[in-house]
């Protein structure tokens, strides 16, 4: 567990509110915006439709227009551009860059062109068809999506696949780990930027109670406790932990617990002492050792760009003494290379 404790180490001295004694801290409002892409300025769908289409029907495929367009317009403008494309062509732009393009850069492409709500469903759908489950995509998204985001893939979801998602969870998974998630799925995690200082040392002795210092671990507790408090109060509460017992919280849910339901609450533990660097992990994740995963890369790349995606290419520097961007140029090639910089 070393890389876990340096994920700690590395962000504790980030995110340790100061303590006035009071009992509510309240915590700085996060400046509005840290994605890397925005609205295109000069922005024109008929053009940019246009400039797609030549590009799809020249000799060979102008692979260049086509990145060029798609990760310099924001996820809005891409669905306006959508809008025109099909209406001058009659037919999808989706299904003409699926027809024209090949591999990891078809897949990266096509991606951008979904709405977030539509990305997280396509991904959840992926996560839980076909044979095994992939239960760390579930929990990423599950655990960093917004009350409102998740209702809406829920929605998405059920207009694309006619499925509820909550039955699919409840299908292709087990035990506290569907408890877990389904908590999730409720949406109704506290959002305010608001600390009880009091109510983290409480939750902080019922975790402790619930787990270290008793035979056997009531998981209930922890699922209820960890997917219902807002990050900055969770935060706090692992603060507080660390004050009546011996081990940190990541360390107690290792102690007491396996499988799937350590990795999903750890993965929250995670999420709320700070998200980007989460990402920052799992892309790091990615691309050690032998292979790139190549679906990482873009699900991560895609669905923070107009989120936090300058904090998760600082937070990487900072835990890995590499840029982002260097790690992917050392790692992936090509056109697929280019939209993931692009994106950067």
């Amino acid at each position: 567990m070393a890389f876990f404790k340096k994920f700690f180490d590395h962000n504790i001295r980030q995110r340790d509110p100061k303590d006035d004694g009071s009992s509510v801290a309240v915590v700085k409002q996060k400046p509005p915006y840290y994605g890397t892409v925005t609205p295109y300025s000069n922005f024109s769908a008929t053009n940019d439709a246009s400039l797609l289409k030549s590009a799809i029907e020249s000799k060979g495929v102008d692979e260049d227009v086509i990145t060029a367009i798609l990760v310099k317009r924001s996820n809005e403008q891409r669905q306006k551009i959508k809008t025109v494309y099909e209406a001058s062509t009659g037919k999808k732009l989706e299904a003409a860059l699926k027809k024209a393009l090949r591999s990891d850069f078809e897949d990266f492409c096509l991606s951008l062109l979904m709405t977030p709500a539509q990305f997280d469903a396509h991904l959840l759908r992926k996560a839980t068809h076909g044979l095994g489950t992939s239960e760390d995509v579930l929990v990423e998204i599950l655990a960093t999506r917004s009350n409102q985001e998740i209702r809406e893939i829920k929605r998405v979801f059920k207009e694309e696949y006619k499925k509820d998602l909550e039955d699919v969870i409840k299908s292709e998974t087990s035990g506290d780990f569907t408890k877990a998630l389904l908590a999730m799925l409720k949406a109704n995690r506290d959002e305010s930027n608001v600390v009880d200082m009091t109510l983290a040392q409480k939750d902080a002795e019922i975790l402790f109670e619930s787990g270290e210092h008793r035979k056997g671990t009531d998981v209930a507790t922890f699922i209820d406790i960890l997917t219902s408090r807002s990050g900055p109060q969770l935060s706090k509460t692992f603060q507080q932990y660390a004050t009546i017992s011996n081990n940190t919280l990541p360390k107690a849910l290792k102690m007491e617990l396996k499988g799937d339901i350590e990795d999903c609450l750890i993965g929250i533990v995670k999420c709320a002492w700070n998200t980007p660097a989460f990402f920052a992990e799992k892309l790091h994740q990615a691309m050690k050792g032998l292979g790139t995963k190549e679906s990482i890369l873009t699900r991560v790349l895609v669905s923070r760009s107009e989120i936090d995606l300058k904090k998760v290419i600082e937070e990487y520097k900072g835990m890995y003494g590499i840029t982002l961007h260097d790690h992917i140029v050392k790692e992936t090639s090509g056109h697929f290379q280019k939209g993931l910089l692009g994106l950067l």
